[in-house]
Formats: structure tokens, C-alpha cells, sequence
């Protein structure tokens, strides 16, 4: 399968890459010959799946391949057996629907299972410390998936776990959301490069992760939203430091920018922990409501995209969101397709 990458000129084969770690977990404790032992942690070397900005355009390339050949059935006849005995660690300080069972779905898909613990139980940084409870979980799971409100949480556990971990959102990054969101704009607008995805709303996470999953994929990315909540200026230096050939598009206008859109896409205009905001937000968010006027001025066959859940007459009218342009179902579904493809090459099995 060929992919567009980020130079708009051409097409790049995307190859498979090993995407693994050295050293997967936890033999020692698990008596599992497949996987390598450590101590406590001590010396291993997993991949982690924390933030677009470690990611490569290949590496990208290689996930959105992957998930794919999955969707195919291409590995089909071996499914079932490529995490068998294999645990996937879900440690979750955000109320969650699509991110839990898409995670959960996508390892029992896979053959392998899940433990799910709250954050008010697990305690990090309060019961015990952050770096404590990293070298512990690794000697339990294979793979944990961390769904909190700091970056830095899922940045420190990933310093000291001994197993990968992956970000399932935090309050500055949503990479799993991106990735699956590009796997849709692929189905259903074909190659990648030079589409155009605006995201109508505040420089979230994920907006922030989608403007770095289009750099990866050559995407021209706009945001628009008003005065105010454009992108923090740590992330705007950095992504310009990254990507020193990509604008990073902001144009307050809504109007002017979903004109020729491929992808128009929102998310609630309050996050979870802004709920404090949510008045001064509806107040400030109500002229960048994606309605069918708005929605009007993109492409004729532009879709439309939302993380959801969505606050219906609010970001977007259920015109939109049920309507002709919406794929936010296909969207949902892909989280589980596209965490099926990440959690298989970050335990480095079932390559296509």
C-alpha cells in the first residue's frame, strides 16, 4: 500500500519497520520465553507512544499501513493469537467511554487482556510516586495505556516503566485520536498529502495533536477559533522548531477557513477540569458553531469530524452531525482499529 507522506511531491512506499522495543517486559516474573528478562526494570528498552513529537513520517506511515491491513483482515487466519498471554494495563484518571473499550476491544481482538484500574486507586504521585509505581506495573503488564490529566504523568511514567506506555490522553496531547482520525481521512478522502483539515475550536489536544499528525502526513492544517485560544506559545516554538517548513495556520475567521476544506472537524468547547469556563467559552465559541452554513462553504465532498462526545446545538447542530458529511461513527471505530495496529508494533508482533 502506498501512502502520501509529508512532501507534497511525492509518494513514498511505506516499508515495514520493526517499531519494537529491545526489551519487552517481563519474563522474569511472567516465565515467558518470547519476552525478555530485566530487573525490575532496570536496563530495558521499550518504545513509547507519548507524544506525535517522537513520531517519524515513516513511523506514521508504517501505523496507518498497519491499521489498514488489519481492517482487511489480513492477519485474520492469526488474530487471535498475536498478543495471546499478553495484558494491556489501563490506569484511567478521566471518565472514559470510546478511549476504554477501544482499547479493551482492540487486545481481546488481538487474544491478549486487560486490567482497567480508576486513578483514585491507583494514587500517582499521592499513594506512592510516579517513578514507584512504573517499575511495579512493569511487572504485571505488558503494555500500559495511561488516560490522565498531566503531560508530565504519562512523560515520567514512560521514564521508569519498563514496558511501553501510551498516551491515551492527557490535557495537552490526544495522539491515539489523531492517528485513528487520519486512518479515516484516508478511507474516505484517499491519499493524504495536500488535503486540508481545519479545526474549528481552541488549540486543545486535540487539535495540537492533529496539527502535528498532518505535519507527519503533509496535511495543510488551519485552526480557527477565537482571539484568545489559539495554540499555547510552547507548543506553537516547538512545532516551528520540528517543522520549520509547515506554517502553522491560525485565521480567526471561520468562514475563510473551511473554504475548500476536505476536513472540517470540533470538539466541545469545554474540556473536562474547564468546566468552570464553560459559560465565558459558549459565549466566546458560539460564531465558530459548525452548522450547515458553515459546513456550506467547504468542499462538496467534505467530511465532517468530531471526537465526540458531542454537545449537540452548541460546537455543531445535529444537522452536521447527522448529516451526509458525517463520519464521526467510522471515525469512533477506528480508535479500536488504529490501537490494534499500535499496540501490535509497539510489542513488536504480528507484522502484515
Amino acid at each position: 500500500m502506498k501512502l502520501v507522506m509529508d512532501s507534497p511531491s511525492k509518494t513514498l512506499e511505506v516499508e515495514p519497520m520493526a517499531g519494537s522495543s529491545k526489551n519487552t517486559g517481563n519474563a522474569a516474573a511472567a516465565g515467558d520465553p518470547n519476552r525478555a528478562a530485566n530487573d525490575a526494570g532496570i536496563g530495558s528498552d521499550p518504545r513509547h507512544f507519548v507524544t506525535l513529537f517522537d513520531l517519524t513520517a515513516a513511523e506514521a506511515g508504517e501505523l496507518l499501513d498497519r491499521t489498514v491491513r488489519l481492517k482487511r483482515g489480513e492477519l485474520n487466519d492469526r488474530r487471535t493469537s498475536l498478543l495471546l498471554g499478553r495484558t494491556l494495563g489501563l490506569i484511567f484518571e478521566k471518565p472514559s467511554l470510546r478511549t476504554r473499550v477501544s482499547f479493551e476491544s482492540a487486545m481481546a481482538r488481538l487474544g491478549g487482556n486487560s486490567i482497567f484500574l480508576r486513578g483514585k486507586d491507583v494514587g500517582l504521585g499521592v499513594r506512592e510516586s510516579v517513578s514507584d509505581f512504573a517499575r511495579v506495573i512493569s511487572q504485571y503488564v505488558d503494555v500500559l495505556a495511561v488516560r490522565t490529566f498531566s503531560q508530565s504523568i504519562v512523560e515520567e511514567l514512560a521514564r521508569h516503566a519498563a514496558v511501553p506506555v501510551i498516551n491515551a490522553l492527557s490535557d495537552s496531547s490526544h495522539p491515539c485520536q489523531a492517528m485513528a482520525d487520519m486512518v479515516t481521512i484516508l478511507e474516505q478522502r484517499g491519499p493524504l498529502a495536500r488535503r486540508k483539515l481545519v479545526f474549528v475550536g481552541d488549540g486543545n489536544n486535540v487539535a495540537r495533536s492533529l496539527a502535528l499528525a498532518s505535519a507527519l502526513m503533509g496535511l495543510e492544517f488551519v485552526l480557527t477559533g477565537p482571539a484568545g485560544y489559539e495554540f499555547p506559545a510552547a507548543f506553537s516554538a516547538r512545532f516551528s522548531a520540528q517543522f520549520p517548513r509547515v506554517p502553522l495556520v491560525v485565521e480567526p475567521d471561520p468562514r475563510k477557513a473551511v473554504k475548500g476544506a476536505d476536513v472540517v472537524y470540533t470538539d466541545v468547547w469545554a474540556s473536562m477540569g474547564q468546566e468552570h469556563e464553560a459559560d465565558q467559552r459558549r459565549e466566546a465559541f458560539m460564531p465558530y458553531q459548525v452548522n450547515e452554513a458553515l459546513m456550506a462553504r467547504a468542499r462538496p465532498d467534505a467530511i465532517f469530524l468530531h471526537c465526540l462526545p458531542a454537545h449537540r446545538g452548541e460546537e455543531v447542530t445535529s444537522g452536521v452531525l447527522d448529516g451526509p458529511h458525517s463520519q464521526v461513527i467510522p471515525q469512533a471505530a477506528n480508535r479500536m482499529h488504529f490501537q490494534m495496529a499500535l499496540l501490535l508494533w509497539l510489542l513488536g508482533a504480528g507484522k502484515p
